[in-house]
């Protein structure tokens, strides 16, 4: 299994917060990898906010080709980021970690919300394309107020490795995964946290009904559905498809992938609606066991069990800073004084979800919809 530690928070923190709790679950993952997602940037990318943040890894040969790229599709860099590496033993350092600001070319100043996300998309895509032959170039993510690492190595020594405690880079919501290695080989792409378009998921978990979601994901017809090099990437693409193409609110992601059994439907006053979503988006049903949690492009984070419940999953904290977490242990780091008598543990009707800049906690349930 992996572990996963998410924070959000109405104040900015430094992502090892994150590893820390990730350090203090470590029975549960092997220190083969980290993955961390940042959104609500504080430090240096406080003010940068407007602009799209490309996140990822280049060989010497690979920047070049990236900068050419760039220019030739009129993006001007603004704002360079580079983690302070400091060298570690079993650690294979790359030629370049980087996040950059750029400032959109001109014809998409006065563009839409979807037309930017759009091009930044098929920028991201197109460089993978180019990048991923002979791994020259790793594009995670490309997204205004949103920085994604991710390498190979035991979380702790990586955040030491990337100077994250060292660093000012902060955030108001971070995700950080702890890999279990169940492959012969990990590959940065099947590292967790994924994102798109301005939703992120991470998964603790097997997900079993990885193919039937996969094609059917696949023959929307929207390019970003592609990839999956993790079988837990639809969980991501799953939200988006939900809320970003569907316009469906939140709470019907639960849903979508645990649908209710049809003498439970009967029982929401949105029955009907229930039942076609049920029938047209079966497909999408996972059958476990996994954990899920997630956020929004508000900041909106949540978690989410399958129907067989057997992963664990805590959320926990104060008004102000919440922990979503694999276990008890992670939430006691990240937030040790809160009431432990209100920890939510959710169960298999249940969905945890916590407001942005952590205001409130609310627990929505499917069998009361």
């Amino acid at each position: 299994m992996c572990r996963l530690a998410a924070i959000t928070s109405n104040k900015y923190f430094s992502p090892m917060e994150n590893i820390l709790a990730l350090e203090t679950m470590k029975e549960g993952h092997d220190g083969s990898g980290l993955g961390l997602t940042l959104k609500g940037l504080g430090g240096e990318f406080k003010d940068l906010k407007r602009y799209p943040i490309m996140s990822g890894i280049c060989s010497r040969e690979g920047i070049k080709t990236l900068d050419d790229y760039m220019k030739k599709k009129r993006f001007k860099l603004k704002h360079v980021w580079t983690p302070k590496i400091k060298p570690a033993k079993g650690i294979a350092a790359r030629d370049y970690y980087f996040a950059r600001a750029y400032n959109y070319p001109a014809p998409y100043k006065n563009k839409s919300l979807a037309e930017k996300e759009d091009l930044l998309m098929k920028t991201r895509l197109a460089l993978r394309r180019i990048g991923e032959p002979d791994e020259s170039i790793f594009v995670f993510s490309f997204y205004p107020d949103v920085i994604t690492l991710k390498e190979v190595g035991d979380p702790l020594e990586l955040g030491e490795f990337f100077g994250l405690d060292r660093d000012g880079l902060k955030a108001k919501v971070i995700f950080a995964q702890g890999r279990q290695n169940t492959n012969y080989t990990i590959y940065l792409y099947a590292c967790h946290p994924f994102f798109i378009q301005g939703y992120c998921s991470m998964t603790n978990g097997e997900n079993t009904a990885f193919v039937p979601i996969r094609e059917f994901l696949m023959s929307r017809g929207f390019p970003g559905y592609i990839g999956y090099n993790s079988d837990s990437e639809v969980f991501t693409h799953i939200l988006h498809y939900s809320i970003r193409q569907l316009g469906l609110p939140l709470n019907y992601y639960k849903d979508i992938i645990t649908p209710l059994k049809t003498s439970e439907i009967g029982l929401r006053r949105d029955s009907e609606a229930l039942s076609l979503i049920k029938q047209s988006l079966r497909p999408l049903c996972i059958d476990g066991p996994n954990m899920v949690i997630g956020f929004t492009p508000d900041g909106t984070c949540f978690m989410v069990h399958d129907s067989k419940k057997l992963r664990p999953g805590v959320v926990a904290g104060v008004k102000g800073k919440y922990a979503l977490m694999s276990e008890e242990c992670g939430v006691d780091k990240a937030v040790p004084k809160r009431d432990k008598s209100m920890d939510i543990f959710p169960m298999k009707y249940d969905m945890v979800v916590v407001s942005p800049d952590a205001k409130e906690v609310k627990v929505w349930n499917q069998l009361q919809g």
